[in-house]
């Protein structure tokens, strides 16, 4: 059920995002303690403050309750994905070129399944992973069907 919703709801938000002249990031509908949420992550190329979460969730608001895709309460949230923004599609990481990420995979990968450095090229195929391991740089290619989770990371 959570999936049909998110993927309606994906459907009514992408439209009035990009009317915004933002990017719908992700959709999750979720039960935390007792109360249902619909968390909606938005992002522009500048990033985005609180008056487009805020404009983005009266107008998804308002649409949502139009369409009543959703029986019963919930709470709309309207937020940036954040620093550690997740690369969820090919466009994601062509993006993340150049910059810090985390990736985990399904299964090892050149003996690990989890490589955080900077993601040097993807080809579509596979990302180059770049990191540093005893004062030397090493290069991790990566299959791309073989990714379970990236996302950008904050280097410290």
């Amino acid at each position: 059920m959570s999936n049909r919703i998110i993927e309606q709801a994906s459907g009514i938000a992408e439209p009035i995002v990009e009317e915004m002249g933002l990017e719908l990031v992700d959709v999750e509908y979720k039960q935390e303690g007792k109360h249902w949420f619909l968390k909606v992550y938005i992002d522009g190329e500048n990033g985005v403050d609180i008056e487009d979460c805020g404009s983005v969730s009266e107008k998804l608001g308002e649409a949502l309750d139009h369409e009543n895709i959703i029986q019963g309460a919930y709470y709309l949230d309207v937020s940036s994905p954040g620093a550690e923004r997740p690369l969820k599609t090919k466009k994601d990481l062509h993006r993340a070129v150049g910059k810090h990420v985390y990736v985990t995979t399904y299964e090892a990968v050149d003996g690990g399944k989890a490589f955080e450095g900077t993601l040097s090229d993807f080809d579509e195929e596979r990302l180059s992973i770049e990191t540093t391991e005893k004062q030397k740089t090493v290069t991790y290619d990566v299959p791309y069907e073989k990714v379970a989770k990236a996302r950008l990371a904050i280097q410290f």
